[in-house]
């Protein structure tokens, strides 16, 4: 009889045992659940990032000058935030191609202040930075881009062309005080 007794005993021990954790479950997770549905105050909102840049325009025309030693041309364009909140900037030459990448000397500017210098190839997406300032909601930048023509760069670059893609990248500037594009 004592063997039944023990086993009686620890049967009623089992049950107890899986009632007890059962009941810890119901308790956790209605615990878990009013935690859920009471958090208050959380709200998110989300944006877009949209950057307007010359109206799609090209910034020169193809064929539109034949450079040579010595020469400098200006052209203006713009740049204009349409996104949902301010954003950084950056603009780059991207599809590169042709001799003159490497001679012809680029700066653009925003008024006096040069917001970036170098070649083509230079200015790539990777190599070019951030500007310097934000570009805030519907403003619009008035901007000038230069292309010099060195005059040491002589006859090696005869028949030489180039041809690019002008872009800009934007992100937003809250919560990104690094200004990671990605």
């Amino acid at each position: 009889m004592s063997n039944n007794s023990d086993t009686g005993k620890k049967l009623t021990g089992g049950i107890i045992s899986v009632v007890i954790l059962a009941l810890c479950l119901c308790v956790t997770t209605f615990a878990l659940v009013w935690a859920t549905v009471t958090v208050e105050n959380n709200l998110f909102h989300t944006g877009t990032v949209k950057i307007n840049l010359n109206d799609g325009e090209p910034v020169i025309q193809q064929h539109e000058y034949l450079f040579e030693p010595g020469m400098t041309v200006e052209k203006d364009f713009f740049i204009q935030n349409q996104s949902t909140g301010d954003v950084y900037y950056k603009l780059y030459f991207d599809n590169v191609s042709g001799g003159l990448a490497e001679v012809l000397q680029i700066t653009v500017k925003d008024g006096d202040r040069i917001l970036y210098q170098g070649t083509a190839e230079q200015l790539n997406r990777d190599g070019a930075g951030a500007a310097d300032d934000v570009l805030g909601i519907n403003e619009r930048r008035d901007l000038s881009i230069s292309f010099y023509f060195p005059g040491e760069a002589g006859n090696i670059a005869q028949d030489m062309s180039l041809t690019f893609d002008i872009c800009a990248d934007a992100v937003q500037t809250k919560n990104n005080p690094e200004r990671l594009f990605n």
